[in-house]
C-alpha cells in the first residue's frame, strides 16, 4: 500500500508569538516550530498500516518555505520512506489555494490513501482535507478517530453530536485525523541516524488565488482583574446582574 501523509509544519504551542514589523505575521526569531500536532497521528497511522501489512510506502509532503525541512526531517526519523517539500515563501490562509497545490502534485503520485490531520493549529481552518479530495474526486473520511482497512474498503469511526458515527467507503481516500485514533510514538535512536541522510526532495511551488489575506496581527488586551461578589446561592443574583449590566453576555 501506498500512503501520502500530508503535515504542515507550525509554531511549537507552548512558544511565545509576537507579531513581526509589518504587523501581518509572526517574528520567527526564536520561535520553535514543530509538526502540527494533528499530522502526528496521521503519521502513527501512516506506520501502523505499514507494519500490519507488512509492507508498502510512506511517503510525506509538505507546502512550506525552506525551514518546512526541519519537520520533514522529525517525520524521516519515525520511519518513512520518502518526502517532499513544496517551496513557497508565499504564507497562505486560503485552504483552497493550499488544497489546489497539493492536488497538482498528489496527481503525479501512485497512492491508495492519503492521511493528513483535520486542521492546522496555527490557522484552524478545516479545509485543505475536504477540498483536496474533492479536487482528486475521491472520497474524503473527515475528523476520524478509528481507522480499519480490509483489503481495499475503508470502515472509519468519528465522535458526532448524537454519539459514534461509523463510516464506509473504497480507495483511494483522504482522510483527516483527530486526537484519539492513536499515541504518536517517539523516534528511535536508529531513526534519528537514518533520517540524517535521507534526501529532501524539493519542488518549488506557486500558491495563487488567496481570496483570505492577513490584514493585520496585534497582541490582545491585556485582562482586567476579576471581582468577587460574594459567596454561595447569596452571591447568584449580584453574579447575574453583572453578567447582564457589566459584561452583557446575557
Amino acid at each position: 500500500m501506498n500512503i501520502l501523509v500530508l503535515i504542515k509544519q507550525v509554531p511549537d504551542t507552548e512558544a511565545t508569538i509576537k507579531p513581526g514589523a509589518e504587523q501581518k505575521s509572526i517574528a520567527e526569531a526564536g520561535v520553535k516550530f514543530v509538526i502540527n500536532p494533528y499530522d502526528e497521528y496521521a503519521l502513527e497511522e501512516a506506520l501502523r498500516l505499514k507494519e500490519a501489512q507488512g509492507g508498502g510506502k510512506i511517503k510525506v509532503v509538505t507546502v512550506g518555505p525552506e525551514r518546512a525541512k526541519q519537520a520533514l526531517r522529525s517525520a524521516a526519523e519515525l520511519g518513512v520512506d520518502e518526502v517532499l517539500l513544496l517551496k513557497t515563501d508565499t504564507a497562505s490562509l486560503d485552504g483552497l489555494a493550499i488544497a489546489q497545490v497539493l492536488s497538482e502534485s498528489v496527481a503525479k503520485e501512485s497512492f491508495d490513501l492519503i492521511l493528513m490531520g483535520k486542521e492546522a493549529i496555527d490557522d484552524g481552518n478545516m479545509q485543505v482535507g475536504p477540498m483536496l479530495a474533492e479536487l482528486l474526486d475521491i472520497p474524503c473520511l473527515n475528523v476520524i478517530t478509528k481507522l480499519t482497512l480490509s483489503g481495499r474498503q475503508v470502515t472509519a469511526e468519528r465522535e458526532g453530536d448524537s454519539g459514534v458515527e461509523v463510516l464506509e467507503t473504497s480507495l483511494p481516500a483522504v482522510v483527516t485525523c483527530q486526537k484519539g485514533l492513536n499515541e504518536p510514538r517517539y523516534p528511535s535512536i536508529r531513526g534519528k541516524m537514518a533520517a540524517m541522510k535521507m534526501v529532501i526532495a524539493e519542488q518549488t511551488v506557486t500558491v495563487s488565488g488567496d481570496r483570505a489575506v492577513v490584514t493585520g496581527l496585534q497582541v490582545p488586551s491585556a485582562r482586567s482583574g476579576g471581582k468577587i461578589v460574594g459567596e454561595g446561592a447569596a452571591a447568584v443574583p449580584e453574579l447575574i446582574k453583572l453578567l447582564h449590566d457589566e459584561a452583557k453576555v446575557i
